[in-house]
């Protein structure tokens, strides 16, 4: 088939699609012993299409799961009322934040303009680099050059465990603002650009982040990718990290930007939610959400989350 072709996938992924396949049902299958009896060995994965609902607009994903192994494969520009419509059939609506399966109509598209189609121009592979530029604060102050004098704030570096009673609190003793649980905070912190066009440092927190982070992924693939990141020394350093719940809440801002997330501009708008460092108790895991401008939890399944690194910063950096 040509989406397959020009895809070049792996040796060890079937060439077919699971029609019926979504991304809750896929993490359940894969993630409980017995229920897959058709997968031969740990290396062979499988393709199935969902809709991601998390963004400005609907998107339609490719992705490709195994029993140890989970990749978005591409996205394709399917028509937004198509979309729309499958998640309107669904209960859905466009302003939901969730996953959907595509219905009939989207599968009759898809085989007669992506599946079959020798170079469908409404396929786009995960490795092509976006092209449309997006405005990432171009006047941001060089670092040192802020004016900056008052005394750092030191937030928790440490991974943690919370329970939903705890968060509150936590974001009223930092003053962080959260759309629901705390819409009279404002953590006030100042970006300086390091002049390397990657990285951005909050001179209040001493800490240097990412402008683009790393994209949607589930939890385990994306400590591997920031193994990755520090091994090719991402921007000359290894010890970037994910970070911690309230390291991720000082970027929050008291109202969306012109890109439409609680963020300074200088931040790529790419990464709607991430990952932190912070499990929920008694089960989950804890993200930030720039889009809606509060916290949430999630089981973490499968796509998971998007991420944005930081480091410490230190004398020599």
């Amino acid at each position: 088939m040509g989406m397959f072709n020009k895809l070049k996938l792996s040796d060890s992924t079937g060439v077919r699609i699971e029609w019926e396949m979504t991304p809750d049902l896929a993490f359940c299958t894969f993630t409980a012993k017995g229920l897959r009896e058709e997968l031969a060995n740990t290396s062979e994965r499988l393709c199935y299409f969902f809709i991601d609902n998390w963004g400005d607009e609907p998107r339609l994903y490719l992705m490709e799961r195994g029993v140890r192994h989970v990749n978005i494969l591409a996205e394709i520009k399917a028509p937004q009322k198509m979309l729309v419509n499958c998640i309107v059939s669904q209960g859905g609506t466009p302003s939901s934040r969730d996953n959907y399966p595509i219905d009939n109509a989207l599968k009759d598209w898809l085989l007669a303009e992506v599946i079959q189609a020798e170079d469908s121009p409404f396929l786009i592979p995960a490795n092509e680099e976006r092209v449309a530029r997006e405005d990432m604060g171009e006047n941001l102050p060089r670092l040192g050059e802020n004016g900056f004098s008052d005394t750092r704030v030191i937030l928790p570096a440490e991974n943690s465990s919370l329970d939903d009673d705890q968060i509150g609190p936590l974001l009223a003793q930092w003053n962080f603002y959260d759309a629901k649980l705390n819409p009279q905070g404002a953590f006030h912190n100042v970006p300086a650009d390091t002049g390397d066009g990657l990285t951005v440092v909050d001179e209040r927190t001493a800490l240097m982040w990412q402008r683009i982070g790393l994209d949607l992924c589930s939890i385990r693939t994306m400590k591997q990718r920031i193994e990755q990141v520090n091994t090719e020394s991402f921007a000359g350093y290894h010890d970037w990290r994910m970070p911690t719940l309230e390291e991720a809440m000082s970027l929050m801002e008291t109202s969306p930007n012109a890109k439409g997330v609680y963020l300074h501009p200088c931040f790529s708008k790419e990464q709607p939610f991430i990952f932190v460092a912070a499990r929920r108790t008694p089960t989950g895991y804890w993200f930030v959400d720039y889009k809606q401008g509060k916290v949430y939890w999630s089981s973490g399944t499968v796509p998971g989350g998007f991420c944005r690194l930081c480091r410490n910063l230190t004398a020599d950096s």
